[in-house]
């Protein structure tokens, strides 16, 4: 069977060249007719639109000019998961990529989120095998059960990217058409500020983000760390050591105690150093450009408000996880006590986890990281929700250019968007790691640009530069993995 007639048997017809012909009403010229009227018909039914002139036209022309623009391999009802491979980029500490296996060729690019565990992902293959990935939110239904908060939820983001890469594909549209139509062209991004001890050097790395690289949005980290040297800055420091490390320890380590458990404080002159390194960086980035900030330290409730206060004539364009997401009533009496916007939301997974931040208007922006939010269309119900409240978005990212772009078409879907981050520009080889369908670039000037006709994610991967930075402990790259394909256990949650 041809091509032409596999696709005329999917749509219940038959090919004029093998139509009978005996008999009075089965003549060559009649079974065409019949062809073209049942086709015409099939594809009004299905919402295909045909010029006045093809109306007119044979069969072959018909079926040739409607569907010239789908992938002739791809048909979407048909399609049908049959694997999950994945790899790991040393890229933001490490960065597993999933891709996900059809029955038709065509496959789905999905990203854990950085820091975050493959096996979160691979986990859920037996629960996805053999389903046709373009019921995205059937299968998120399926699979949300397995992800928790923050990394936790890395696995299950994963798959639903790669989901809706797929369906994309399959439909040959680009994501954010799934996700209900575009607001924008392009994604402002927001970057880090350079570090510098010198400021001349300072100086001339924030020119080379702003006028070289065309940001428009920046970030600086204002630390205790800063000042744990200072003598008189700090109280009770010495106890935690004098690294007063943020991201590694054991369970009663500085780096995993919740802020209001540490009896941290800081003092008058302390205040004033980081009050003066804030005055700065701002003297250096002027105020025509937002200046954000993030990552102070382990410190409660009281001492955030004062450290809020003391840099409030900077005009910050937020104070970002200044406690634990969790502590809805804390971060109420934050923002209702400052006047500079109050965010959190990177750790958090799913919408009713955001809700009571956002019905107790406990801060002023949301900042969901869509590789642990719960994907691209959770993250999209977060803005909107968010948006009905009078609160606006912007998006955490760290990771490689398959969830940079999955945020991309979230934010072009999501009207209250503000900034999405980007954490790897000064990586000459980031952006190479992937290649874009369209040849488009993935970035310039300070804006990602939304793929307008680019299917699925609007992206392939580079596969040699993928292999250049590959994680030193798994350097293996899409190897099969038939070890999960067998689901072992009853997953209902009721009885």
């Amino acid at each position: 069977m041809t091509p032409s007639q596999k696709f005329l048997a999917r749509l219940g017809l038959k090919d004029p060249e093998t139509v009978e012909t005996t008999g009075p009403d089965n003549t060559e010229e009649n079974s065409n007719e019949n062809n073209r009227r049942s086709f015409l018909k099939k594809t009004a039914l299905g919402g295909i639109t045909l010029g006045g002139a093809f109306m007119f036209a044979p069969i072959e022309d018909v079926v040739a000019r409607s569907t010239s623009g789908i992938r002739r391999y791809s048909n979407p009802s048909e399609l049908k998961i049959t694997d999950m491979r994945y790899c790991v980029v040393q890229n933001v500490g490490r960065t597993p990529i999933i891709r996900i296996d059809t029955n038709q060729g065509i496959y789905g690019l999905g990203e854990v989120r950085d820091g975050a565990d493959e096996r979160f992902a691979l986990m859920l293959k037996s629960r996805i095998l053999g389903q046709n990935p373009c019921n995205v939110e059937m299968l998120f239904k399926t699979i949300k059960q397995f992800g928790g908060q923050s990394r936790q939820a890395g696995g299950v983001c994963a798959v639903e990217m790669a989901l809706w890469d797929l369906c994309g594909k399959a439909y040959n549209v680009p994501c954010w058409q799934l996700l209900g139509g575009r607001y924008r062209d392009k994604v402002r991004i927001y970057a880090d500020t350079p570090e510098s001890a010198d400021m001349n050097d300072f100086k001339a790395k924030i020119k080379h983000r702003l006028e070289d690289q065309g940001m428009t949005w920046l970030k600086m980290d204002i630390s205790i760390g800063e000042i744990k040297n200072i003598p008189g800055a700090l109280v009770n420091s010495e106890f935690w050591g004098k690294g007063l490390a943020q991201w590694s320890g054991d369970y009663g380590s500085y780096a995993n105690t919740k802020h209001p458990f540490t009896g941290i404080q800081i003092t008058d002159k302390g205040l004033d150093e980081l009050a003066r390194i804030v005055d700065e960086v701002r003297s250096v980035v002027g105020y025509q450009v937002p200046l954000s900030s993030d990552h102070y330290g382990h410190f409660d409730l009281n001492n955030a408000i004062r450290f809020g206060k003391s840099v409030e004539k900077y005009r910050l364009a937020w104070l970002e996880d200044m406690v634990p997401w969790e502590f809805t009533d804390q971060y109420k009496t934050m923002s209702d006590a400052l006047e500079t916007p109050v965010l959190t939301g990177e750790d958090i997974y799913l919408l009713q986890y955001f809700k009571p931040l956002i019905d107790q208007r406990a801060v002023d922006i949301v900042h969901p990281d869509l590789a642990s939010s719960g994907g691209l269309l959770e993250t999209k119900r977060i803005g909107d929700y968010a948006e009905e409240k009078g609160i606006a978005m912007a998006m955490h990212f760290a990771g490689t250019p398959v969830s940079f772009m999955a945020n991309v078409h979230c934010a072009a879907a999501t009207q209250n968007f503000l900034a999405l981050e980007h954490h790897s520009l000064d990586s000459p080889w980031w952006e190479s790691l992937v290649k874009t369908t369209d040849g488009r670039k993935l970035f310039e000037k300070g804006f990602a640009t939304v793929p307008l006709t680019a299917p699925g994610l609007g992206i392939e991967l580079n596969e040699e530069e993928i292999k250049k930075h590959l994680h030193p402990k798994d350097k293996s790259y899409f190897e099969p993995t038939p070890q999960w394909d067998d689901k072992r256990s009853h997953d209902r949650l009721w009885s």
